[in-house]
């Protein structure tokens, strides 16, 4: 599974880092990012509910 965030969507609110900080983090910048590319299969439940919970959209996920 691959979880891209789009930078042009990002509000910076925080929740993909609160539902999978293993996995998303918000930079300096205020923007979130992945910051594990092949994050572990106990990971993918939070990664989706990222995805679910982005209140713009923000979160793709893909099976890579």
């Amino acid at each position: 599974m691959k979880a891209v965030v789009d930078h042009d969507l990002c509000t910076g609110c925080g929740v993909c880092e609160q539902t999978c900080p293993e996995v998303f983090r918000i930079a300096e910048n205020g923007l979130a990012y992945v910051i594990d590319e092949d994050p572990p299969a106990e990971t993918y439940p939070d990664i989706e509910g990222s995805a679910e919970l982005c209140p713009v959209a923000a979160i793709s996920v893909t099976s890579a």
